[in-house]
């Protein structure tokens, strides 16, 4: 029983820390835009075309 001695304020300090740091990353914004990372992960932000131009001519790009 002599263990609690240390274990209960080991707790309390253990439950502190992490009290403290929920609220750093409630004031630095972390859980200001829950959604947008999910939305950005599954966006398609990319281009449909090929990334290097294709052929051209000396009138401007070939059409096909």
């Amino acid at each position: 029983m002599e263990v609690l001695v240390y274990l209960v304020p080991l707790a309390l300090a253990l439950g502190f820390v992490g009290l403290l740091g929920f609220l750093w990353s409630l004031k630095s914004g972390q859980y200001d835009d829950l959604d947008g990372a999910a939305w950005r992960a599954v966006a398609d932000d990319e281009p449909n075309g090929p990334s290097t131009p294709g052929p051209t001519s000396a009138n401007g790009p070939a059409r096909l």
